[in-house]
């Protein structure tokens, strides 16, 4: 049982990426104060944990209802993720997610797709194929890795000041290429499966 946490574990991290997300939650919180920026981290994670946790219950039951297949679902997310990395490489004026007015981000892009994007909704959907205790040791796995992406987004700031904004910036476009070739990646894996579907 111990194995099986930590394997869940590792994918959740790995599929959910925090370290690879920094740049994106950093771009996405600058124009918010500095106070509310750990609220807002705090709420996102919670969202995006909720999600999870949701989808790894009901998450085939939802689909169903809604008649959207998880080949729908990796290729949205895919087209999503795409336009961000594009952001992310060329820098706009209106930032990664375009004008706000200086509005908070709630839910989009940091809770969802960030963290609780496509492959990580599609894994935890495998998860409900499972029994209940297999499922008990997975949802001990995902609060685990809550807890990665509460340390890691809350000091966020602190890497920023360590590292200064021209190797913030390196290491944002840097992952914007990155997640450019994944969101490809799983753009042509949706393509692949619907090919097949048909």
């Amino acid at each position: 049982m111990t194995q099986d946490f930590f394997q869940t574990f590792i994918l959740l991290v790995l599929v959910t990426d925090p370290f690879g997300n920094v740049p994106l939650f950093a771009s996405v919180l600058n124009p918010v104060p500095v106070a509310r920026r750990p609220r807002i981290v705090i709420r996102e994670c919670a969202i995006a944990f909720v999600l999870l946790l949701i989808f790894m219950f009901f998450g085939r039951h939802f689909l169903s209802a809604l008649h959207l297949s998880e080949v729908a679902l990796r290729i949205g997310g895919a087209v999503i993720l795409l336009l961000i990395s594009i952001r992310m490489i060329f820098p706009h004026p209106d930032g990664v997610l375009g004008r706000t007015d200086g509005a908070e981000p709630f839910i989009v892009p940091l809770a969802i797709p960030a963290l609780a994007g496509p492959s990580a909704l599609a894994t935890v959907l495998l998860f409900s194929r499972e029994s209940t205790g297999e499922v008990l040791v997975h949802v001990a796995a995902l609060s685990a890795v809550g807890v990665v992406w509460l340390a890691v987004f809350l000091s966020a700031e602190k890497l920023q000041k360590v590292l200064g904004p021209q190797v913030m910036t390196a290491f944002e476009r840097l992952m914007g290429l990155i997640l450019t070739a994944m969101s490809v990646e799983m753009l042509l894996g949706g393509i692949r499966e619907f090919v097949k579907s048909l």
